[in-house]
């Protein structure tokens, strides 16, 4: 089976989506599908020094690059236009069985489904949570012209489009789209146990080996709900603790983010660590105490999914989609997005300490068990090969 990705950038500076991209392709290559990726050299503001126009493997995995058009007006540099791309598209697409186009909005999505309807080859969208109501609502007038104009019929010449969650296929029901669709979950890749993971994160961020650590790690961005978190934990004080706030965002952002730690008094106990990856992401993980992420709208969230893999109780708002696992289950608490409540939702972390290793320990063997990559993949395959030979497509619901 040779299955073709394609998506505006691959870069870590475009968060989890990217990198949810790159894990995939990986998994489905472990469970022998011949998936390669086709994207633009974008890396925000500059571009990724990469050999052009070839296939090379890019962090384990075979990737064409293709050269991003990038003027000095920024919408029309983040729109990733590639000519090389559209070409290669064109010339090179039916040697694929299928096509899987990730995310929306953007050029290369845009016409990597333009040809395949031209050309009958089947495709199938992952929207990342680019359809949902809060995305939605952001550069309302542009967005809602280019899903009329253009991406509405994109999106109903797919064969399916793929959800992560059943928060965001219900979102999306609401715009009349008619294409099928299926919900599939992204995977987690599991990291390596570290036992002592507790005490290295103390010792490198010099906090005292007893102190509670509560972790935030995801893009610095005014979605991500700082605003409310921050004024949460200021209240807090009669609580011994250390925040670590891991990423990094535009920089007016993270002096924005800046002055609201010195202004609710928070900035003496917060650790700035901007982002991270590779070991001292598993260090931070494993040896925290509570991970939290209150945002305003999330289709899915692969951080949430990696504390809880390690054991972690979360604190995660309604926008959330996972939210409803960790509610249902009992794997953290769910406040609703506002200051007092998520002040409350920690505190209870605090004051009861035996519920939140229940969570934890709830939390790493319904992961471990459900969200790895590889079960992932597999589900994903079933769904190729049904497109492929031309049969329906039932909807995924991930097993909980």
């Amino acid at each position: 089976m040779k299955v073709l990705h394609v998506i505006a950038s691959v870069t870590k500076v475009r968060g989890g989506t990217s990198q949810a991209v790159l894990d995939m392709v990986k998994a489905l290559r472990i469970n022998n599908v011949d998936a390669e990726i086709a994207t633009t050299n974008d890396d925000g503001d500059d571009l990724l020094d990469v050999p052009l126009q070839k296939r090379i493997e890019y962090k384990h995995i075979p990737i064409w690059f293709f050269h991003r058009f990038s003027p000095n007006v920024k919408p029309v540099r983040e729109y990733a236009f590639s000519s090389q791309l559209t070409q290669w598209l064109w010339e090179n697409m039916d040697k694929y069985e299928l096509v899987h186009v990730h995310a929306l909005f953007s050029y290369p999505s845009t016409i990597a489904m333009a040809i395949a309807r031209r050309k009958n080859i089947p495709y199938i969208v992952t929207a990342h949570g680019l359809l949902c109501e809060w995305s939605l609502q952001q550069s309302t007038r542009k967005k809602q012209t280019y899903l009329s104009l253009i991406e509405r019929a994109n999106l109903n010449s797919s064969q399916n489009m793929h959800f992560t969650s059943q928060k965001e296929q219900q979102e999306v029901s609401q715009l009349g789209l008619y294409a099928p669709n299926f919900v599939l979950p992204l995977g987690l890749s599991l990291p390596t146990q570290s036992s002592d993971a507790r005490q290295r994160l103390r010792q490198q961020f010099n906090i005292p080996a007893n102190e509670p650590v509560i972790l935030f790690l995801s893009r610095l961005h005014y979605k991500k709900g700082l605003d409310y978190l921050c004024p949460a934990l200021a209240k807090l004080t009669h609580y011994r603790f250390t925040f670590i706030l891991a990423g990094s965002g535009t920089p007016d952002y993270e002096a924005e983010i800046e002055s609201l730690l010195i202004s609710t008094g928070l900035r003496d106990r917060t650790r700035i660590v901007g982002f991270v990856e590779g070991e001292t992401k598993n260090i931070l993980m494993q040896g925290s105490d509570l991970f939290v992420l209150t945002s305003h709208s999330e289709n899915f969230a692969v951080s949430v999914l990696e504390a809880l893999a390690v054991g972690i109780p979360v604190v995660v708002t309604p926008g959330v989609a996972l939210a409803s696992l960790v509610k249902e289950k009992q794997l953290g608490y769910v406040p609703e997005m506002d200051v007092l409540a998520i002040a409350s939702a920690i505190e209870q972390f605090f004051s009861q300490p035996q519920d939140a290793k229940d969570m934890g320990d709830r939390a790493r063997k319904l992961i471990c068990e459900n969200y790895t990559w590889d079960r992932i993949a597999s589900k994903l395959i079933s769904v190729y090969t049904d497109i492929i030979e031309n049969q329906s497509v039932p909807v995924v619901i991930q097993q909980k």
